[in-house]
């Protein structure tokens, strides 16, 4: 099964990078950006069957490694 994690900062979190992109968006000539956050993708590639069950596998990931839940969040797509 396959499985992709998106990790973005939480809203109110400062995003240095995100920031700085929008910033080179607009030195090129992309004026319609308000604001950009960057984040990543992770994807997985499971032995697991049972979507229920990588479902919850994967949340465990995300809170042990995957994620700093403290200024991060998650969202899981099978």
């Amino acid at each position: 099964m396959k499985a992709r994690v998106h990790v973005t900062l939480k809203a109110g979190v400062l995003d240095p990078q995100g920031k700085a992109i929008a910033h080179a968006l607009h030195a090129l000539g992309f004026d319609g950006v308000r604001d950009a956050r960057q984040g990543k993708v992770i994807e997985l590639d499971l032995e697991d069957d049972d979507p229920e069950a990588a479902r919850a596998r994967i949340d465990d990931m995300c809170r042990q490694l995957l994620a700093n839940t403290v200024i991060e969040t998650y969202r899981i797509e099978l």
